[in-house]
């Protein structure tokens, strides 16, 4: 263990740890833009800095690990000056359009410059940047002029996902976020997983399936994605009883806040008009609605019959990868004990 002062406070941590997490740890808010602990640190936003008073001064929380005796400070005038700073070269070549911007009340930027009272750039008289949006990708589109280059979504595809679709391109001021050669995110090795999306803290990288909500307005269900059955876990948002978006739900097994474009993208059949909302019997060559109870002792009847006259192996079950493996199992297990029969396939048997 490592002893360590944090605002006038011993505490004890285990060595190698970094100082993020164990200011974390002990309740204490750090602003981070690139910081996520599944991937490794870049230092790249340099918002995280705190204070080492004995030693080396402001220093990136994300990326330096307690050392014995460290006495730090998070929040004392140079921390709050060094941060206000960034944010308010930030801000100056961000666009202002927090009014209209989907991501307004979910967005760091913006939570951040309300915190250190950033009510305007005081930079904006010189360059700004003001690059086309890129909305070639079916799911999501790509604002540079929003971007405030922290990396998560190059790292996030490259470390994470393993695509690599996107990377960093120029130095300084003119460094951006792009596909290979520039040449847009449909020509390039995307797969519009939306993992991107998921870990951008601003307005840059923003669905285009996303219903018009404020955060506040919408309740987060945690759930399973029904697409296969790997068990994805995500989040389901809801606004008014109607379904309005999807996001991944971290620190979850066994995606850990990755989800595959259907996971991320593919939510709206939920809503769609055609869905079926009760089961139904087909009498006289037509479908009928009809209540749990009647299609349930229908199909026992049938069964029954069936296997009355004909034998069990008359029957055949079908079963689907989108239900989850203990569903699958007892679907088989019914087939082959309370009918009899072996014959029972998977959609997903090849």
């Amino acid at each position: 263990m490592t002893r360590v002062t944090i605002n006038g406070e011993g505490y004890d941590f285990p060595q190698g740890t970094i100082l993020v997490d164990a200011i974390k740890s002990i309740g204490l808010e750090v602003p981070t833009f690139c910081h996520d602990e599944r991937l490794r640190s870049t230092s790249s936003c340099r918002i995280c800095v705190v204070d080492v008073i004995n030693g080396k001064g402001l220093v990136t929380s994300c990326s330096t690990e307690v050392a014995e005796g460290m006495e730090i400070e998070t929040d004392n005038e140079r921390v709050y000056a060094s941060r206000r700073e960034l944010l308010d070269l930030l801000f100056s070549n961000h666009p202002d359009d927090c009014l209209t911007c989907n991501k307004s009340g979910e967005c760091k930027l913006q939570d951040y410059c309300y915190q250190y009272d950033i009510i305007d750039g005081s930079y904006r008289e010189g360059e700004v940047k003001n690059y086309p949006i890129d909305d070639s990708n079916p799911f999501y589109t790509y604002d540079g002029s929003k971007c405030i280059l922290c990396g998560n979504c190059v790292r996030t595809c490259a470390d994470l996902q393993g695509t690599s679709a996107i990377g960093m391109q120029d130095r300084g001021f003119y460094s951006k976020v792009v596909a290979p050669f520039d040449l847009g995110i449909e020509q390039s090795t995307c797969v519009s997983c939306g993992n991107c999306v998921a870990v951008c803290p601003t307005g840059a990288l923003m669905p285009k399936t996303r219903q018009k909500f404020r955060l506040w307005e919408v309740e987060r269900t945690k759930t399973t994605c029904p697409y296969c059955a790997v068990g994805c876990q995500l989040n389901l948002l809801t606004k008014d009883g109607k379904v309005v978006g999807s996001e991944p739900y971290y620190r979850s097994e066994p995606n850990d806040g990755l989800l595959c474009v259907k996971g991320r993208f593919a939510y709206n059949f939920i809503n769609h008009p055609d869905r079926l909302h009760s089961p139904l019997i087909k009498r006289n060559g037509v479908f009928e609605e009809a209540s749990w109870d009647e299609a349930l002792d229908y199909v026992a009847e049938r069964l029954t019959a069936i296997k009355a006259e004909h034998g069990a192996d008359a029957i055949g079950g079908f079963s689907c990868a989108r239900a989850t493996n203990e569903d699958n199992y007892v679907f088989q297990k019914f087939m082959r004990t309370a009918v009899g029969t072996n014959n029972v396939d998977h959609c997903a048997r090849v």
